[in-house]
């Protein structure tokens, strides 16, 4: 299929109204600002933001905005539209609200578990200074279970040196 030439289209949309001008009940005109942002197949997009917003106020907003960004404020309106139908009380704010939320509350099993993880390593550095005998935890080569004068491990049971790091 080829693509409809701007001719086409305008002549299409002469005929067939916007969804602004359909509900309205107005002939669309060429120069209409909301047909593109607002088609016919959908007119329950348009209806949203025009019970929220109105349709003088939509418009206004439109023109005052560069052609290039009209599209994103189109959808911005419909999107707070269609939060402020589920949620008239507080709309899209209160989406913002419950994911600041979240993110608080992500950052704080975060932090618990930043603070559980140095436990963890602490408490294995602590061990292998212990199997060394004092010396660098970074370096254990295993001599101190081999060495006959010291015998630090004799009196320990192993199992006591790993409970902590399982709890």
């Amino acid at each position: 299929m080829t693509d409809m030439s701007a001719n086409t289209k305008a002549e299409m949309r002469s005929t067939s109204p916007c969804a602004s001008c359909k509900i309205q009940r107005k002939k669309c005109s060429q120069s209409c600002v909301l047909a593109p942002y607002f088609p016919q197949d959908n007119p329950e997009k348009f209806l949203l933001v025009h019970r929220l917003f109105g349709n003088g106020h939509v418009i206004k907003s439109l023109q005052e905005l560069p052609e290039e960004q009209r599209g994103d404020a189109v959808n911005s309106m419909v999107y707070e539209a269609s939060q402020r139908f589920r949620d008239p009380v507080h709309g899209s704010v209160g989406v913002i609200n419950d994911l600041q939320n979240k993110i608080a509350e992500l950052q704080s099993q975060m932090a618990s578990t930043q603070t559980e993880l140095a436990n963890i390593n602490m408490r294995h550095a602590n061990l292998l200074t212990l199997l060394n005998g004092g010396s660098d935890p970074h370096c254990y080569n295993g001599s101190l279970l081999q060495s006959e004068d010291t015998h630090v491990l004799d009196d320990v049971d192993p199992m006591e040196l790993w409970e902590p790091l399982w709890k």
